[in-house]
Formats: structure tokens, C-alpha cells, sequence
């Protein structure tokens, strides 16, 4: 999440007070007979527990949302917007209802004892004590023995029961502590000694009570869930918040691990508690988007142990260093000037291919995940840049400084901008304004509209305050970017609005994404004609909501392939990675145990997909001879990846035989990060089959001497709405050597296919429900 996060002193949130389960949830579901036939496809499930898989999902694995909720729109909710400050507040009476799917309150914390906590209960608590009286909509439900945002979210839920919530914890500025009752941060480790070690071994215990105590709270508040913003588990050095890493530097070499144990604990803690409780509770967490900081975090294991991902794809350029850009396109155009600096576009392994955008963290984590698993993050508030030079119109251009916020341990870093241009700016540690050019998406339309409006006196600028200059609006539209552009103050403020939106929202249902991730809701527009100013809204939202209300069922699959029905105990893993700093090229040991009662065979043959966010030219350095023998991508990824996998052969040499209960490792190496590599399946003595531990839909653990896999029943996709045939085909025949834009309609086969983006030489009927070609019906 960004860094405007510090919250005062009054809105210090909440502490732990006496209640009881939420009245008015939805009825819990028996437990149904089988639930396996609602888990989603590689959700690790805890071994001997009947999981209520199905009070939330059907039985294609995906979540059940409600009707007009094809795709997941889940809003942070922040706990500061009080209005008791005298900023504009934003409670949970000023919530789209009817057009979110999920809300994350930010946030919680870990308090020094390694327990979740909102603070010590009171009337100043924001979560759990505050009232808003006179304010319509903010009365107080008496059936909930708390107060504040929490009674209201329940309040709301009993109106809204198809909305879940969940708990975030942490956030930028409670990772490695917390603001405790008076407002002052205590540098207490939060998630970095919780988790880990001083000497970097795992922190089980630490693990344990927090896990335990994040059950009991979910019970005692009403949530459905836990989400994790842990910011972050890298092993790059000096990432995440500079008041933290006198803590997390140390621990680097095992914060990967930790985190690892500690989503594996809270799976386990949240599953047994679900069965108790008939109802399956949400776990998700806020996933970092720059390859920069997932390089550091080997192949983010712990997706497997999730709901869903969120990924965090903003705050991809701003003023931490002095390269003018956009907070969160869609694509890369191959000018980013950053990626430009650092040599990424001319060194050849990396294949062109630039990773600060939201289409290749997508693909990052679709290696691992179905893509109904992960939602794309958009932001609700900009990031922007003062004296800016060169680029166009301040695009890719630069604005360095080397007054940096105190506190902020840069050097060097970019000139943000401020005043006017910097309502929703954070203090730095001596109190002062952090240059940022962090704004509401209202007060920037106010902005483009050359509006003063009436509230800038809250935030401390005078009344007869005037804009300089003019915000002219530009979009780029190879990025999926919008910003504002003062010429004559050289201002760049990133922004988002009705145009981008609809455009990432096309991008999510036609690649069968899961939805969307705000941050912020309390940044979202809309107009008030009585006063001619923007303020806060639901534009953006809504828009969401009318682009997937109707959309087809996102993708539950992870496999493009059938794989087969049959699964082995033959465990792989990728490890031993060195720290980020000295990772490159990535460069870790692949590790393969045979956990079954035979000896595999020389000449046993594995393979496997991994991600299209890294170019196709991984290969091993321990003469298996690995091959990639499929690439759904090859090139720069300009305008977007154009598919999800590579798909690699490899192996046992001749010579080599695995007995059972043995290991062997190789030396693998790729270029850029992927996550952990999925769809797995392992050939000899004739016979394929899956492997266990990808966990996926339909596969059963078998003995591989009594074994006869078939392959697994390919689901049927929801038919999309088919055109009234017209009794012939009106688009142009398909071509094998013509190339199609996006949108592109052809007729191949007695059917009309349409292109959801660039393609050439792919027939239509063959690239799978998720693929290029969407079929819109026979002609």
C-alpha cells in the first residue's frame, strides 16, 4: 500500500473489547458432502480437515458473489478518514454498497506481545469506540457490543450479506510496527521479529500467537477474513519503510522463509476454525508488483496457501527516485525511463521486456495461479513530480532532487511535488511536508477542471487559494495512462479515471482475471453540480461494477492443458536462491525428492510451466537439457504479454536413476522473476502423470505401479451470448499468416472469432477458454 498511512494521535485504531459472533451473517451451510468439489484449483487445503469449501465457492472452485458479481471489486476502507481532524470524513455509510464484493480495513497491527490489535478501546478508538453523531447513516447498531467503523461495517453487512470483509494488517507504515495510542510509532518489529528471527531461523512461536490471535479477532469483530499486508518479505536490501531496516536488513536471509511459515500457519489456523465454524474463512494478501522486489522473494511461495492475490500494481514510479512516470499503467511502451537507465531494454536476456506495469505482475503471478485467484490493483489517489524537464509533456522525463524527506534513508530522489499539488501528503519524521504529489482522484479532477474547491481551507490553505497555470489532461494509451500536465509549473501528476478504468476493467474480463483491488475507496469522484466541484464518490467504482456485472465466470483453471487425472508424491522445489542483491541471474537449485515407492528411471522425462513475466531462455547448468518447448509469448512484452506460459522439458540423464526417499539437484537459471512454476507432470514407463503437490481440481495421489492415468476432463467453459446466426459469415476468413490487432473479428470454421489482442498464425478453436480467440457463436 502507499505510504500516506501515518495516522494521528485522535484516529490511533482500536483495541480488543468483549463481543460476540456477528449477528446477521449468512446462515451457515451444512457441511456438504463432498467438499473437494468446491476448493479452488491449487488451494493447499490442511490435511485432515473437511474445509466448508462450499459456503463460498461453487463447484467450478470459484467464489459466489451474487448475481450482478462476476468479478471480484474489493476497496481498502482506511480507518483514518474519521473527519474528526476536520478533513472531509469517509465511513462506511459513504461505501458503494451494492457495487463492491469485498472491503479490507486498514489497518490492524502486531502489537509487542505478536497479537493482532486495532489499540486499547476508547472513545478515540476509530475501529472500535468512535461515533459520529448527527451524521446520517453513522448511527450505531446496538445488537454489537462495540462501536466505530467496526459496528458500522457490520451494520452495513447485515443490508449487504453477499459483501465480505476482511482485516488487513500492516500496511507501509505498520510492518515492522505500530502508532500506539498517542499517535508515536514504536519501532517494534511487527512482521519482521514476529515472523523471523534475529538469526534469520523462523519465528514459530511469534507465528503461532499471532495466527491464534487473528482467529479469535476475526470471530470477536464479524470478519470473513484476514488480509496480509506485509511490506515487505524481500531479500532486498533497504526495501520497504527506512524506519524498519535496522530490523529487516538483519533478518533478509530469512524473511522469505518466515512469511512462508506464517501463511502456512494462518491457512492451517483459518481452516480449522472454519470447519468448527461451518464457514470458510477468506485468507489474501497485498503482493508487491515491481520485479525489482520480487526478485527478492525467490518465487513467492506462498500462493498456494491463499484465497486470492492482490496485487499492489501502483506506486510503480514516483518520487523515491527521479524518473518521471506513471503510478500504475496497464503496459509497458518500451520508454520507460527507469527500466532505460538500468539497461533493461538493451540487455538481451531480458528480452525487451519491462516490468513496472500491472499486465506483467499479472502474468508474474498467473504462473503459478488461476487467474480468478488474482485481482489488479488500481490506485484512487496520484503520484506526481514539480520541475520536471524533458519527456513529453513530462512523460518519462526527470525531476531530481537531493532534499529528501527525513527519515526517508534516500540520498537522492525525486522532486515531488507539494502545496496544492500534495493534499494527501504524509509528515516526514521531522513534520514536515513529504514531497509526493499524492492527491484524492476528486481533488485532481478539481485540479483538470481548474476548480479551487471549497475544502482545501480543511487542509490548510487559505480561501482565496488560486491555481497556477492549467492541468491539462493526456493519456497515453499504449500504457493504459492518464496525467495531468502543468506546463507552467512543470507539474506531472499520475492519475486515473473513467477511461483508464474501463480499460483495465476490459483488460480483467477478457484474461478471466479475478477483479479489482483499491486503494483507496475514500480517493474516488464524483460531482456535485450544486457546488461545480468534484468530491468524494463512487465514478470509478460503479464503472467497475457495470463492466463485470455481466461478464462470463473468471478463469478457475490454472492448466492451459489437460493434465492428467493421477498425481505422484514427487516433490519439487526451487531453493537456495542467493540474497536479491547477488541474484542475478536468478539462480536458484531446483530440487526434486522422490516420494514414491519406485525408482524413477533414467531418462524420466518432467515437465512444467512458468511464467511469461521472464523471457523463454531458462535453462539448467547441470546437463539434464532443459528446453523450452513452447513459448505463448516471445519478444518485448510492449502492449502486453500476449500469453501466459513457457513451457519447459527436462530430464534425468541416462545415467541417473532416483530411488525412492532420494533427492538430486540441478542448477537452474532465469532472468527474470517468476512465480513457483506449476502444472507439473512427470513421464516413464510409458505412463504421464500430474504431481501432488500442485494441488490441482480432480487429481487423485495414486501408487505409480498400480496407476493407469487418464487425462483430466477439460471443464466446460459458460458459454459466452452468441450473436443470432445470420446463416453465413460476415467477417473476413482466418488467416495463418495475417496478423490482428485486438478486437479483430474473423470467421474460421463456421464460427465468428474475435481477437482479445494482438495475434498472428494462432487458429481460433485451439487456444484454450482463456486464450486469444474469444468465440462469439456460429455464423
Amino acid at each position: 500500500m502507499p505510504p500516506h498511512r501515518a495516522r494521528p494521535a485522535l484516529l490511533a485504531a482500536a483495541a480488543a473489547v468483549a463481543g460476540l459472533l456477528l449477528a446477521g451473517l449468512p446462515a451457515t451451510v451444512s457441511q456438504a458432502a463432498d467438499q473437494q468439489s468446491c476448493r479452488p484449483d491449487g488451494l493447499y487445503q490442511t490435511p485432515g480437515v473437511d474445509v466448508p469449501y462450499c459456503t463460498v465457492y461453487d463447484t467450478a472452485g470459484r467464489e459466489k458473489m451474487g448475481a450482478d458479481h462476476q468479478r471480484r471489486v474489493i476497496g481498502y476502507f482506511t480507518g483514518w478518514r474519521t473527519g474528526k481532524d476536520g478533513t472531509p470524513a469517509y465511513l462506511a455509510s459513504d461505501i458503494p454498497w451494492d457495487k463492491v464484493t469485498h472491503l479490507n480495513y486498514a489497518f490492524a497491527h502486531i502489537d509487542k506481545s505478536n497479537r493482532i490489535s486495532v489499540g486499547a478501546d476508547g472513545p478515540a478508538n476509530a475501529a472500535t469506540g468512535m461515533t459520529w453523531p448527527g451524521v446520517t447513516g453513522a448511527e450505531m447498531d446496538p445488537a454489537f457490543p462495540y462501536q466505530g467503523h467496526f459496528n458500522l461495517l457490520n451494520k452495513f453487512k447485515k443490508q449487504h450479506p453477499n459483501v465480505r470483509t476482511l482485516i488487513s494488517v500492516g500496511g507501509w507504515a505498520e510492518t515492522g510496527g505500530y502508532f500506539d495510542d498517542s499517535g508515536t510509532r514504536v519501532g517494534s518489529g511487527g512482521f519482521y521479529s514476529m515472523a523471523t528471527n534475529a538469526d534469520g531461523s523462523v519465528n514459530q512461536a511469534g507465528i503461532d500467537t499471532f495466527a491464534d490471535s487473528a482467529v479469535d479477532f476475526v470471530r470477536k469483530y464479524g470478519f470473513n477474513g484476514v488480509d496480509i499486508d506485509y511490506e515487505y518479505p524481500t531479500t532486498m536490501k533497504d526495501a520497504g519503510n527506512p524506519l524498519d531496516w535496522s530490523l529487516s536488513n538483519a533478518r533478509r536471509a530469512g524473511l522469505v522463509k518466515g512469511y512462508a511459515a506464517l501463511m502456512k500457519t494462518l491457512r492451517e489456523r483459518l481452516d480449522r476454525a472454519g470447519a468448527a465454524d461451518g464457514r470458510h474463512y477468506l485468507l489474501s494478501v497485498a503482493a508487491p508488483s515491481s520485479g525489482y522486489l520480487l526478485r527478492g522473494m525467490e518465487t513467492f511461495q506462498v500462493q498456494k496457501y491463499l484465497d486470492y492475490v492482490n496485487i499492489m500494481s501502483y506506486d510503480l514510479h514516483g518520487a523515491w527516485n527521479e524518473y518521471v512516470g506513471p503510478n500504475a499503467s496497464l503496459f509497458d511502451d518500451g520508454k520507460d525511463a527507469e527500466l532505460a537507465a538500468a539497461g533493461v531494454y538493451t540487455t538481451s536476456q531480458y528480452g525487451g521486456i519491462g516490468y513496472l506495469n500491472a499486465d506483467w505482475a499479472y502474468h508474474y503471478f498467473r504462473g503459478s495461479m488461476p487467474a480468478g485467484r488474482i485481482n489488479i490493483g488500481l490506485p484512487y489517489y496520484t503520484r506526481g513530480f514539480k520541475n520536471v524537464t524533458g519527456g513529453t509533456d513530462g512523460l518519462w522525463g526527470r525531476a531530481p532532487s537531493t532534499s529528501c524527506p527525513a527519515g526517508s534513508g534516500l540520498t537522492k530522489c525525486g522532486d515531488g511535488a507539494t502545496g496544492i499539488d500534495n493534499l494527501w501528503h504524509d509528515l516526514d519524521t521531522s513534520g514536515k511536508e513529504a514531497p509526493a504529489g499524492s492527491n484524492p482522484m476528486w481533488h485532481a479532477k478539481n485540479l483538470e477542471k481548474g476548480v479551487v474547491g471549497d475544502y482545501v481551507t480543511r487542509y490548510g490553505f487559505p480561501a482565496d487559494t488560486r491555481l497556477t497555470g492549467t492541468y491539462a489532461r493526456r493519456y497515453d494509451a499504449t500504457l493504459v495512462a492518464p496525467w495531468l500536465w502543468n506546463a507552467e509549473k512543470k507539474v506531472f501528476l499520475s492519475t486515473e479515471d473513467e477511461q483508464s478504468v474501463n480499460a483495465k476493467a476490459d483488460y480483467v474480463v477478457d484474461h478471466g482475471i479475478g477483479g479489482t483491488m483499491v486503494w483507496e475507496l475514500a480517493g474516488d469522484y464524483g460531482w456535485n453540480a450544486a457546488k461545480g466541484q468534484y468530491e468524494p464518490g463512487s465514478t470509478l467504482t460503479s464503472a467497475m461494477y457495470e463492466k463485470f456485472k455481466s461478464a462470463s465466470p473468471y478463469g478457475a483453471k490454472r492448466s492451459a492443458i489437460d493434465l492428467p487425472t493421477e498425481a505422484l508424491k514427487i516433490d519439487v522445489d526451487f531453493g537456495q536462491f542467493p540474497l536479491g542483491d547477488s541474484n542475478y541471474p536468478i539462480s536458484p537449485k531446483l530440487r526434486i525428492t522422490n516420494n514414491t515407492a519406485v525408482t524413477l528411471p533414467g531418462g524420466t522425462e518432467f515437465r512444467f510451466d512458468y511464467a511469461t513475466s521472464a523471457p523463454g531462455n531458462a535453462k539448467d547448468q547441470s546437463g539434464w537439457g532443459t528446453s523450452v518447448i513452447r513459448s505463448d509469448h516471445t519478444g518485448s512484452n510492449v502492449g502486453g504479454l500476449k500469453g501466459d506460459y513457457h513451457r519447459v522439458s527436462l530430464k534425468l540423464p541416462a545415467w541417473q536413476t532416483l530411488a525412492p526417499g532420494a533427492s538430486v539437484e540441478l542448477d537452474f537459471v532465469y532472468y527474470l522473476p517468476v512465480s513457483t512454476p506449476s502444472n507439473w507432470t512427470v513421464t516413464f514407463g510409458g505412463r504421464t502423470y500430474a504431481l501432488a503437490g500442485d494441488l490441482a481440481r480432480g487429481t487423485t495421489v495414486v501408487d505409480p505401479g498400480t496407476a493407469t492415468p487418464t487425462p483430466a476432463p477439460t471443464p466446460t467453459p459458460t458459454p459466452t451470448p452468441t450473436p443470432t446466426p445470420g446463416g453465413s459469415c460476415t467477417a473476413a476468413a482466418w488467416s495463418a499468416t495475417a496478423e490482428y490487432g485486438g478486437g479483430s473479428t474473423v470467421s474460421h470454421k463456421a464460427h465468428t472469432w474475435k481477437a482479445k489482442w494482438w495475434t498472428k498464425g494462432e487458429e481460433p478453436g485451439t487456444t484454450g477458454e482463456w486464450g486469444v480467440w474469444q468465440d462469439l457463436g456460429a455464423c
